[in-house]
């Protein structure tokens, strides 16, 4: 059934390819955004989600606001702390208040298993309580907080709510200094590939395509109120990104920096319950994605650079 949605942050990299999964689905799309999105074919208002009343407008009549805006970029909420507690708190509370002011339908919020830096546990799952005394980025903080917030929105105000907690993404759009899109980049530049740390730490990257199917599935009644992890189901380290780039692109040389502050650890992500209640598992496997990526660059008009193929030195 055809429902309309509404999207803030829809002209971002993930936020292109929920909007590409809602009306490839069939469903009308209202994307809020400063930028224009990357397909015509559907709705646009440029808007800053501060401004709840301009928020509340535009979401009136939906049936669900998916709510992607937001710092996603660690290194951008290290350098802008401030900035990026407004973005990603004030703008959730001000996304669930539109939402309650127009009496849109249920909020589905953006969020990330990076959260789990604030538990302890080498397993964990939606229902791991979250340990105020751990140490974590700011960027874990502000998710946790937007998280509680539409929580209590359901506490106080009676207002529907979902959390998607996101793997790491990987794949077409991707930001630059996404680890993958580094790689691929500096490849097809000819240059070395940087790794932070010894490049052995694993995380469970997930093919964006699988994390736009998602927010398609979460529209379900049944994910009302409900919080889903969004994993990748194989661990993958640093190294073998780089060594599927070595595959795909060609010989190129790797060196070694020193670890990033608040590195999120690895831990087991478990995503049993969004395959039990609305059907979600990855479907897209590393080295597929990895070369789905890698064709998308092509297109987009990268070239191989002249040298010796990995292998054939």
């Amino acid at each position: 059934m055809e429902q309309f949605v509404a999207v803030t942050g829809g002209s971002g990299y993930i936020g292109s390819h929920v909007i590409d999964a809602l009306a490839d689905a069939g469903h009308r799309v209202r994307v809020l955004d400063p930028r224009a999105p990357h397909r015509s074919d559907v709705e646009w208002t440029p808007v800053d989600i501060i401004d709840t009343d301009a928020v509340a407008d535009v979401v009136a009549g939906t049936d669900a606001v998916f709510h992607l805006a937001a710092y996603a970029d660690v290194n951008i909420v290290h350098a802008d702390p401030v900035g990026a507690v407004r973005l990603n708190c004030s703008g959730t509370v001000s996304v669930l208040e539109a939402a309650r002011k127009a009496d849109a339908g249920r909020v589905i919020l953006a969020s990330t298993v990076w959260v789990y830096a604030a538990t302890t546990g080498d397993v964990v799952d939606e229902s791991t309580p979250f340990a105020p005394e751990t140490d974590r980025h700011l960027y874990v903080s502000t998710k946790v907080a937007s998280e509680m917030m539409c929580r209590d929105y359901a506490t106080l105000y009676q207002r529907p709510f979902t959390v998607l907690r996101y793997g790491v993404p990987y794949g077409p759009r991707m930001r630059d200094n996404c680890v993958a899109a580094a790689f691929f980049k500096r490849a097809f530049r000819g240059e070395p590939l940087r790794i932070d740390g010894d490049g052995r730490q694993e995380r469970f990257f997930v093919y964006v395509g699988d994390l736009a199917r998602a927010h398609v599935l979460a529209l379900n009644p049944a994910a009302t109120n409900r919080t889903y992890n969004l994993d990748g189901d194989t661990p993958v380290s640093i190294r073998d990104i780089a060594e599927r780039v070595r595959e795909l692109v060609g010989d190129v040389t790797v060196e070694y920096g020193p670890s990033r502050p608040g590195d999120l650890k690895a831990r087991v992500v478990k995503t049993d319950r969004a395959r039990e209640e609305i059907g979600w598992t990855p479907q897209v496997d590393f080295d597929e994605g990895m070369r789905l990526t890698f064709e998308h660059y092509l297109a987009e008009g990268f070239t191989v650079p002249s040298r010796t193929p990995a292998g054939e030195r």
